[in-house]
């Protein structure tokens, strides 16, 4: 989800399947902060990004994405400053889909179908462009929140154990909850990246204000997790710091931090990034963060701080992207 999403109220018919060979149903990113340069010698690595929950909406299971409002709130808020942290190394491809909203979010006898209609979008997005797009390219998969467990679908359903995972650069799985016992068998084959230039893995983290009584959250995924596994334990989630990539090291001085952007999401160009604003640390699976306080970000109940997963470690993110692509470059040149 992401704070202050468009509020969609009027009912509406299902919304009609995007044509994904139309350019109106896939989102460009236009901007950047001034300080940062793209990367050009990475043009030939792309992005597939999937952008979180962005409507509100008490009568709709599922928006429309072209809807004026969730059109805006998409673009400005979630594509602008969470997918423009890939844009610095890659070409990216981020499709409009009949996301899942709010309102099926909270109902569990409707999110699985509301969930499974928006993974058809993805899916037939994901096809297009690897039918017109791709030509062979090496790829990141990234998204977050609802975002994410697409990103994680997409791995675990059309990429794991295929011919594509010799293309796959990495997967950003941002902003959900996965366990260690996602690892096997969901994920066999693709293990959680432990290095910040390993490739053919997927990274991992849920943000959490440091002291904040994180106890209800993990109870939450542990039963989340048996629920939806026929009882069985999850033991951990999973979680790599941001900002070191590098699960030798899971924490990470403010100093270390590359470049937030400043206050809640909203809408607009983003701001001078601000580098050394925050501290992090994967303590019993959650990452907790010490933010500046004058960065203007609000967390969530219960210290969460979903909605600046991304914004926490642009730059940090943009330098990963751009340091695993090289290596799997690299890598394959030499092959």
């Amino acid at each position: 989800m992401m704070a202050g999403m468009a509020a969609v109220a009027a009912p509406a018919a299902e919304p009609i399947a995007p044509d994904y060979a139309q350019g109106r149903y896939w989102s460009v990113v236009n901007s950047l902060p001034q300080d940062v340069a793209p990367e050009t010698a990475l043009r030939g690595v792309d992005v597939f990004w999937i952008h979180p929950t962005t409507t509100r909406s008490t009568t709709d299971y599922n928006h429309d994405p072209l809807d004026p409002a969730v059109l805006k709130w998409t673009e400005e808020s979630a594509v602008q400053r969470q997918a423009s942290a890939f844009a610095a190394c890659c070409r990216i491809f981020a499709p409009r889909y009949r996301a899942a909203t709010t309102k099926a979010l909270m109902d569990p006898a409707r999110r699985e179908a509301a969930f499974a209609l928006a993974f058809s979008d993805i899916e037939r997005a994901f096809d297009w462009y690897l039918a017109h797009e791709n030509k062979g390219r090496p790829f990141i998969i990234a998204g977050h929140s609802q975002g994410g467990a697409h990103s994680a679908s997409l791995l675990e359903k059309r990429i794991k154990g295929t011919a594509l995972q010799e293309k796959l650069v990495a997967v950003y799985i941002i902003g959900i909850n996965l366990m260690d016992g996602d690892l096997a068998p969901r994920f066999a084959g693709v293990p959680l990246c432990s290095e910040p230039a390993q490739t053919a893995c997927f990274v991992q983290w849920n943000s959490v204000l440091a002291g904040s009584d994180v106890a209800p959250t993990l109870k939450a995924y542990s039963t989340a997790f048996s629920a939806q596994n026929g009882g069985r334990a999850g033991g951990s989630p999973l979680c790599v710091n941001p900002v070191t990539f590098d699960r030798r090291r899971p924490a990470s001085s403010a100093e270390q931090a590359m470049g937030t952007v400043v206050g809640d999401p909203g809408f607009g160009t983003m701001g001078p990034l601000r580098p050394g604003a925050v501290a992090a640390e994967c303590r019993d699976g959650l990452l907790l963060v010490q933010p500046a306080a004058d960065l203007g970000l609000k967390p969530l109940p219960g210290g969460s701080m979903h909605f600046h997963d991304v914004g926490l470690f642009w730059a940090d993110i943009s330098a990963n992207a751009s340091l695993r692509a090289r290596s799997w470059l690299k890598a394959h040149k030499r092959r």
